[in-house]
């Protein structure tokens, strides 16, 4: 690709793209159907009502939780920790339901009913007409058929992450929540930490002055998790086999985009990435299972470390990165900089224009006046409670808070979809040479109408 044909990436149209898109793919050698799931034209798409500042029915919400394991059961302790009314469970395994059904028993509510029979147990869960909101942890093939059906029998969705895997997914939950007037939001509880929120607030009061570039990343050695006999490792390896590309990008990812104003006055343009070769898991395979063990059978495709690069309408450049298959401490980088400092993460040190030391990098510490409102009043409880340094019940509690209050979520389905959008994009992008990839706009054009996260602005 040329230097012009990159250049015009940022200013052809939608169907500009779309066509520009379709020619590029035959001279690759591509598919018509791969193009066309990528780079359907938004404005070819149904006009629907957006979601975008819809607020909740003002209510104290009841609850069904669809997969109770080890995150499942984990989020049931911080919403029950935030008097959440939770009246129905649904897992396949009856001790993992009976389990949760007796940590909400002990937290002095009625025992829930429980559904248990099978892989579509959940579908008679949401068919009941007294639950508001139903919370999805279950593995990833399972999040966007439980939330469609979610929204269809007219409850809000709270899922895990990433929320769909594929760009048609993507669609079919945007679709659905502006068909049926009903939310669905990811569960991205990196949005929710102490120094995202303090460092969110910070670039809302201009300390950054314009913001240039930002990094993202989802560095965790999960190497023993992935081959556990249970848990994850029963279907997470799995997603190993089937692509290349960023399978996980939401924790990284969500909380630079609330810092760019993603969907919020700017938007994810196009995508480039590229992956290394894949070692780890067969390292890691080779040095503990025998050679007898079925798992021997299995032929990992991810890359180790996918990079990505994302470029926004307003020029803004953010580097993405993805290595669960190797030893590193774990790191989401989380940086942000602007014409006036830079933010880096892990450890937290942060650098403005003409501060004491030289260009040595100081400490957060002395921004304490930027702590989240949240931080402020549920701080200690959500330390107590721990769920990744209590961000997970700042999230739920948030959650709860807007649903009680009439508020709109935070965190809409447009963020669900665009958040999860680089993992079949990175894939795509890797398959075909690191080629561009264009970001659909899921809000139709209404990422105009907003200008900052609304965490940041709560008072």
């Amino acid at each position: 690709m040329t230097e012009d044909m990159r250049d015009a990436l940022s200013d052809v149209s939608r169907r500009g793209f779309l066509r520009l898109g379709t020619m590029g793919a035959v001279g690759m050698g591509l598919s018509h159907a791969a193009v066309a799931e990528n780079n359907v034209a938004d404005d070819e798409k149904p006009s629907k009502a957006t979601m975008i500042n819809v607020p909740f029915e003002r209510k104290n919400p009841k609850l069904g939780i669809i997969g109770v394991g080890g995150r499942g059961t984990s989020l049931l302790g911080n919403l029950l920790a935030a008097d959440a009314q939770v009246i129905a469970i649904c897992d396949i395994v009856q001790e993992k339901a009976d389990h949760a059904q007796s940590l909400i028993e002990k937290a002095g509510q009625k025992a829930p009913t429980l559904y248990t029979k099978g892989d579509h147990a959940f579908e008679s869960l949401v068919t009941r007409d007294d639950l508001d909101l139903v919370v999805i942890a279950t593995p990833w093939k399972w999040h966007v058929e439980m939330a469609v059906a979610t929204m269809k029998h007219g409850k809000h969705a709270a899922v895990e992450v990433p929320a769909a895997t594929t760009i048609e997914d993507c669609w079919k939950l945007v679709d659905t929540s502006e068909q049926t007037r009903k939310h669905c939001m990811m569960l991205e509880n990196c949005c929710y930490g102490y120094n995202e929120t303090l460092v969110l607030r910070m670039i809302q009061a201009g300390l950054f002055g314009d913001l240039l570039y930002g990094e993202g990343a989802y560095l965790h050695d999960l190497r023993e998790e992935l081959f556990s006999n249970k848990g994850e490792g029963l279907w997470r390896r799995t997603e190993h086999t089937e692509r290349d590309g960023n399978l996980y990008p939401t924790h990284g990812l969500g909380p630079v985009a609330n810092y760019m104003g993603i969907q919020r006055g700017d938007r994810f343009d196009y995508i480039v990435s590229v992956s290394t070769p894949q070692r780890g898991l067969d390292a890691y395979r080779n040095a503990h299972l025998d050679k007898s063990d079925p798992r021997w059978a299995e032929h990992y495709i991810t890359g180790d470390m996918n990079v990505s690069l994302i470029k926004t309408a307003k020029g803004l450049s953010l580097t993405l990165k993805h290595d669960v298959s190797n030893p590193h401490p774990y790191d989401r980088i989380n940086t942000i900089a602007g014409t006036k400092g830079v933010f880096a993460d892990y450890p937290p040190r942060i650098y403005f224009d003409g501060q004491a030391g030289g260009e040595e990098w100081g400490s957060i510490d002395g921004y304490k006046q930027y702590q989240h409102p949240l931080w402020k009043e549920e701080g200690a409880i959500a330390q107590k409670l721990g769920g990744h340094g209590g961000m997970d019940y700042i999230m739920l509690y948030r959650l709860l808070q807007c649903m009680r209050e009439g508020l709109a979520p935070d965190m809409d389905v447009y963020d669900a979809a665009t958040w999860s959008a680089p993992g079949p994009l990175s894939r795509q992008s890797v398959e075909h040479g690191s080629a561009p990839m264009k970001f659909p706009d899921f809000t139709r054009g209404h990422w105009k109408e907003r200008s900052a996260s609304q965490i940041a602005t709560q008072s």
